[in-house]
């Protein structure tokens, strides 16, 4: 039994060889989008697989909850220097999208494991359709590059070349994965001499009774925060804008229940799996990390102290029913799953928003759209593939304080990377790299900021993949009288003869000369924009955070020349309606909810779920097809009636039953 002293000793020992694992993987990392962007994981895990450090001053935050074991149970007779790894999002439920690499590695102590290293970097390019491997218009997991099943990359200390030949004859960038990969083999080496120095310090039975007190205390800690909650049920859903081609909404459901010191996320009457690549493969799993991202962000926000280890899971219990958006079966494809989880995170937020409204802050920008270019650099004549920027958007208004320009809860580990090294790195010319006057949502306090990116390209048909694309269409929503925020946007060649609005499509061809310009969505509003100090507004306006009319507009504050004119914004405070409701959703999203209520979903999500899984996307989007000006229940019954009649081998639910049995 350790005592809370030597507790958090042991916690500081592991959270400090986390840290050490992430500098090594960073300082020796090829690609721009692991060194700079840094947009990979490193972890200890105990002798199940299950997380118990993380870092937290590099790469992603977001996985402390993350289990290895069924992964690691796909491979044998593991030996000392052994390393294992796999891609694959349907071997073993790690890897969530092909890009993302996993590695762990055993940490042997007299013949027995005790604890093991992994984490994951995300590849440049797995190969496949497009360049970087990910976009909304792809169908199936084939087209999203080549996968490897859990299987040993390291064997006794020597790479397996072949391994590394599939992979360089099967990607676009060979020396960029490969490099990377390495690196991380680097960084799980590290992460075993720190484990070897624990055990030496504290003993080997000391040490793995330690780790599972860690997973412990962070269970305790967040049943604590879960017992100061009232009990009860709360219901939020939220929207990707396309499901795919067809572009019709993908509508995420949660149904929050608290007893006690236990949740349950139950994500039934979520749309069933789609034709895109919007699926979130979480194979099931009641705790699985991708599901309760959301999660972590409320809990650290109540408890900064917490521990960020797979002990959080323990008291939540989520409900993903297969076949589902959240829970695909093969081959649906699942690369842009990153989209949809940052939805997800917007669901998990309003739902705990109705719970605790005093600490929640209105929905983050929900769109980290992340831009790869595949150029020709004329002057080596040589093909470039790299990120060369993520354009995050900004956090939702907080309790107290403005919502965070340019970097929300929305993959806010991504760190940009400096104009003048991706410059150096890819020909392009940046022209615009800022943040977007008048994005963030109004209120007393004002949501973040966008960020806005625009570059020029030189080479004929460069491709451009800038996944993640979202929120053109749906607004982050406002909380307590706070309004929605700005959309995103792409537009090729803007203010010219030749410009071209592409919404959310995230892939594009430009020629020689064509300038992107890229806009994220801001983060919503929370309270009464016109509470708001005119002081505040005022300096919003002078920072070129809030133009002069949107001043008066949003907030109603009159300022001309920089002074505020105190009588005119008395008059227009004074005359500004109340707001009403908890949230603030925005016109677009109003005007859609007015056919498709709850109601109508209900209905429809009782007709898919009678329906085998391969047949319910294709019903879904014919009934959209076919819903026209009807409303409500009534009008999805009669838009499914004309399904039925176009397609009589559609099964009817009493041959769906049958079939299920």
């Amino acid at each position: 039994m350790f005592d809370k002293m030597t507790l958090q000793v042991l916690a500081n020992h592991a959270r400090a060889a986390a840290e050490n694992m992430a500098h090594t993987l960073h300082r020796t990392a090829h690609s721009a989008f692991v060194k700079e962007t840094q947009d990979f994981t490193v972890m200890l895990m105990d002798q199940a697989g299950a997380a118990f450090a993380v870092p937290m001053e590099l790469g992603a935050t977001w996985y402390p909850g993350l289990t290895y074991g069924r992964a690691i149970a796909m491979v044998a007779d593991y030996k000392p220097g052994d390393v294992a790894f796999t891609n694959d999002p349907y071997s073993g439920h790690v890897a969530t999208h092909a890009p993302d690499t996993h590695l762990w590695k055993p940490v042997f102590v007299q013949d027995e494991i005790v604890a093991w290293t992994g984490g994951h970097i995300h590849n440049t390019d797995m190969g496949g359709a497009v360049p970087a491997s990910l976009s909304r218009s792809l169908t199936e997991i084939h087209q999203e590059g080549i996968r490897f099943s859990p299987m040993k990359l390291v064997n006794k200390g020597v790479f397996d070349d072949q391994i590394l030949q599939i992979m360089s004859t099967n990607v676009r960038k060979p020396e960029l994965n490969i490099g990377d990969i390495k690196a991380l083999v680097g960084a799980l080496n590290t992460g075993e001499r720190k484990v070897l120095a624990m055990v030496e310090r504290f003993g080997k039975q000391g040490f793995v009774s330690g780790v599972a007190a860690l997973l412990d205390q962070a269970e305790a800690q967040a049943r604590d925060i879960l017992r100061a909650m009232p009990d009860g049920e709360w219901v939020f859903a939220d929207y990707a804008d396309e499901d795919s081609d067809e572009a019709n909404p993908c509508r995420l459901k949660l149904t929050l229940r608290i007893t006690g010191d236990e949740a349950v996320l139950d994500f039934t009457g979520s749309d069933p799996q789609l034709g895109s690549s919007l699926n979130v493969p979480s194979g099931g799993d009641p705790r699985h990390t991708i599901l309760l991202v959301g999660v972590y962000y409320v809990l650290y926000t109540l408890n900064p102290q917490i521990l960020l280890n797979t002990g959080l899971t323990r008291a939540f219990t989520c409900i993903a029913p297969q076949g589902s958006v959240l829970n695909p079966v093969a081959p649906a494809a699942v690369g842009m799953r990153s989209l949809t989880c940052a939805r997800l995170r917007s669901v998990i937020f309003g739902a705990f928003s109705q719970v605790i409204p005093d600490r929640m802050p209105a929905a983050p920008a929900g769109n980290n759209c992340i831009v790869n270019v595949m150029t020709r650099n004329e002057r080596t004549q040589k093909t470039v593939i790299a990120a060369v920027n993520p354009v995050v958007g900004g956090g939702g208004g907080m309790p107290d304080r403005d919502g965070t320009n340019g970097s929300g809860a929305d993959a806010a580990y991504l760190k940009n990377t400096p104009i003048e090294i991706t410059e150096t790195e890819v020909p392009v010319e940046f022209v615009k790299y800022g943040l977007a006057q008048d994005s963030g949502g109004p209120g007393l306090w004002r949501g973040g900021l966008a960020t806005q990116m625009a570059f020029r390209v030189f080479a004929p048909d460069t491709r451009i993949t800038a996944r993640n694309r979202d929120r053109s269409f749906f607004r982050p929503w406002g909380t307590l009288g706070g309004q929605a925020a700005g959309l995103s946007d792409m537009i090729v060649n803007p203010s010219t003869p030749e410009e071209r609005r592409l919404g959310n499509t995230d892939t594009a061809v430009l020629q020689p000369g064509d300038v992107l310009d890229i806009r994220s969505a801001g983060g919503g509003g929370r309270g009464d924009p016109m509470a708001r100090e005119a002081w505040r507004v005022a300096q919003d306006v002078a920072r070129g955070h809030v133009s002069e009319d949107a001043a008066a507009r949003d907030y109603g504050v009159v300022i001309h020349q920089g002074v505020v004119e105190e009588a005119a914004t008395t008059v227009l405070r004074t005359a500004a309606p109340q707001p009403e409701g908890h949230f603030h959703f925005g016109p677009e999203r109003e005007g859609f909810e007015a056919q498709w209520s709850d109601a109508a979903y209900d209905r429809l999500t009782m007709i898919l779920t009678a329906l085998p899984i391969h047949w319910r996307f294709f019903t879904k989007t014919e009934v959209f097809r076919r819903i026209g000006t009807r409303v409500g229940a009534a009008g999805v019954e009669a838009a499914f009636g004309e399904v039925c009649e176009r397609f009589p081998e559609l099964p009817r639910p009493s041959q769906a039953a049958e079939a299920a049995e």
